[in-house]
């Protein structure tokens, strides 16, 4: 039995472009998410946080209280990551961490004054930065993207 010829360099390309790095919309996500990362990373350093420090805020921000279990769940990280970034914000007077008083094993993490401080100040930063990044798009656009968005992560569940 012959085998087929294998396919010429612009062959393979042709066929497996949008799978290719740098062309595959993996790969501009990946690519996109770390730009942003580094963009978002400069704006928060002035104020000695990270992008992680951020989302942790976010989830406090809109419920205060929560224990580590569920700000690991709502992240999608492993309890280790999640200790190492309290800590440091623990250190930084923004959370505090006290035992539930039902079950001793839970521990809740509660905003303190800075980190509700920072409320004020960050969301219009992290808004600047967006708006940024969609410079040009419509906001129909912008909102077709985040669904779409919603249903990749939804299918990579």
């Amino acid at each position: 039995m012959k085998s087929a010829a294998p396919l010429s360099n612009q062959e393979f390309i042709d066929q497996w472009h949008e799978v290719l790095a740098p062309y595959g919309v993996g790969y501009r996500i990946k690519f996109l998410a770390q730009l942003a990362s580094r963009r978002f990373q400069e704006k928060l350093e002035p104020f000695g946080l990270t992008p992680f420090h951020w989302v942790v805020l976010c989830c406090l921000w809109e419920e205060d209280g929560l224990p580590t279990s569920t700000i690991c769940g709502k992240l999608q990280q492993v309890g280790g990551t999640l200790t190492g970034v309290l800590d440091r914000m623990e250190e930084r007077n923004l959370i505090c961490r006290e035992r539930d008083v039902r079950d001793r094993r839970i521990w809740r993490i509660w905003l303190t004054e800075e980190g509700n401080r920072l409320r004020e100040v960050l969301p219009p930063l992290a808004k600047t930065l967006i708006d940024q990044a969609m410079d040009g798009i419509p906001e129909t656009d912008r909102q077709h993207l985040s669904r779409m968005l919603d249903q990749i992560i939804a299918n990579m569940s």
